[in-house]
């Protein structure tokens, strides 16, 4: 009944208050990046939602285009703009997937959606993650985020599947407030984020 029915609603409804609240910082975070990034505040990347169909997730844009003198670009931590830094360490560049909530790609609470080419790489119990819509936050992210290994990420996510429920989720989401304010396990040892998945555990 929760997974089903009560959780949509929820999502729904708390997606469309937080948009409608927080519509003056989401102006003001769009203007400051249109300058720092050329004119190009969101980001825009498929991701594998419920049941692997594939939706576009929308997220502020923390790293400009910069490339270096052959053409390619430069590393996560050289693109990385001051705005962009603040926006990503107070985590506002997940503010636009209210968005994709409002619409049914993702929930407030779930895995994370990752990149399409992972898909492939993942065993079976690492595809359960898929059973359920990816989250803005989730139980890895408030048990690492991206400080853990890949390996306890999908450990974590498949372990949410398989216990959803209202009470979980409402303690995922006050943990979340709290990783938030001491802004822990952003990012992985010696990376501006995490380095990719290559299905190796």
């Amino acid at each position: 009944m929760y997974k089903n029915l009560i959780k949509r609603f929820i999502d729904f409804t708390f997606s469309f208050l937080g948009l409608l609240i927080l519509s003056p910082i989401f102006i003001i975070v769009t203007i400051g990046l249109y300058f720092a990034n050329n004119g190009k505040p969101f980001f825009f990347q498929a991701r594998p939602g419920l049941k692997e169909k594939k939706f576009n997730i929308i997220k502020f844009k923390t790293m400009n285009d910069k490339k270096d003198k052959d053409g390619n670009l430069l590393s996560d931590a050289e693109r990385l703009t001051p705005i962009g830094a603040f926006v990503r360490k107070t985590s506002l560049d997940e503010l636009p997937q209210l968005i994709n909530v409002l619409k049914g790609d993702m929930s407030l609470i779930g895995p994370r959606p990752l990149l399409p080419q992972y898909l492939p790489l993942y065993n079976e119990k690492q595809k359960l993650r898929h059973n359920v819509r990816p989250g803005i936050t989730g139980w890895a992210q408030v048990n690492g985020r991206n400080a853990i290994s890949w390996e306890k990420k999908f450990e974590l996510d498949v372990w949410y599947v398989d216990n959803i429920s209202l009470i979980l989720d409402i303690k995922i989401y006050f943990l979340t407030i709290k990783k938030v304010i001491i802004r822990e396990g952003i990012s992985q040892e010696g990376q501006a984020t995490m380095e990719g998945f290559n299905g190796k555990n």
